[in-house]
């Protein structure tokens, strides 16, 4: 357990970096943000797309694999959103706290981190985990938002979801990648040492960009940030854990990936849509404050335990 602690204390370290940057005005909130858009639109597409080129599709897909991820996750997503309504809060909340019981910070803080702890093995699952969690629980949000507000479902609430994949620079790399290697092309060197050197910059720039973030975080609303944080540290990797190795027995390697992947905090981009929406975004705050103080114990035991 303490090996594998130390080896992901300096990715907390750069989160911390970030955090302290922030909170002392260093780094304002709009170089943050400016920090944010290259490492999303710029280094971690190159990552992305350098590593889905050296994969081929048949590697990556794995539908056991992915019925496991989906129905793992999905019933997490269930219970925390009957949780949201029996305490009072109507669909749109409740998707939004569901989406915190849910999706982790696998772009900016699971690739790089599991790709280095696990091997680059784990580069097709993570990247599987990344695709289901914005194609399917990603758009999942925004249905139900929009839905709830609109009073019923219509073709411009597909328009918007599917516009949003289609602009979505990881979805879009990834995609690249995996038609670059389907059509057999090789990479160039020079194209190659491109790739290489701004996908390097995706880790420490987008673990800097989260602690940044944080350091606009509150905790307020603790008890239900709490049970959320808990939600997402600990149940979402059991649930995945049950579903992959008892119910679809996906390879015990791609496995434990998929529960190191369900183990991370709550992403960044789940305030980022209630922000938008102005759906319960201090409650979104205080769990990815939570939740990504609680994961440098929690995401380390996990770690060790599939490992």
């Amino acid at each position: 357990m303490l090996p594998v602690l130390l080896q992901t204390l300096p990715f907390f370290a750069l989160i911390g970096l970030g955090y302290g940057a922030g909170r002392t005005r260093f780094f304002s909130p709009e170089a943050n943000a400016a920090l944010t858009r290259f490492v999303f639109y710029f280094a971690l597409s190159a990552m992305l797309f350098r590593f889905s080129a050296n994969l081929s599709l048949a590697e990556v897909l794995d539908w056991d694999f992915v019925a496991a991820y989906v129905l793992g996750t999905g019933a997490v997503y269930l219970l925390v959103t009957l949780v949201a309504l029996l305490r009072g809060r109507g669909v749109q909340e409740a998707a939004v706290e569901a989406q915190c019981g849910v999706v982790g910070n696998v772009g900016f803080l699971g690739v790089p981190m599991l790709v280095m702890l696990l091997g680059e093995a784990a580069i097709g699952p993570v990247m599987l985990v990344l695709a289901v969690d914005l194609i399917v629980f990603g758009s999942l949000i925004v249905i139900l938002i929009t839905g709830a507000r609109d009073g019923r479902m219509s073709l411009g609430i597909l328009r918007t979801v599917g516009g949003g994949l289609i602009r979505n620079p990881m979805i879009v790399s990834i995609v690249l990648g995996l038609g670059w290697s389907a059509a057999r092309l090789p990479i160039p060197t020079p194209m190659n040492d491109f790739l290489g050197i701004l996908g390097a910059a995706a880790t420490p720039g987008a673990l800097f960009a989260i602690g940044g973030s944080l350091a606009s975080k509150s905790a307020e609303r603790l008890a239900v940030a709490g049970w959320l944080s808990f939600a997402k540290l600990v149940l979402h990797p059991a649930a995945v854990a049950v579903t992959a190795l008892m119910l679809f027995q996906v390879a015990p390697y791609a496995a434990g990936v998929m529960i190191a992947a369900a183990a991370l905090p709550v992403a960044g981009n789940v305030y980022i849509l209630a922000q938008h929406y102005g759906v319960a975004p201090q409650r979104v705050s205080a769990s990815i404050l939570l939740s990504t103080l609680a994961s440098i114990v929690t995401v380390s035991t996990v770690v060790w335990l599939v490992a």
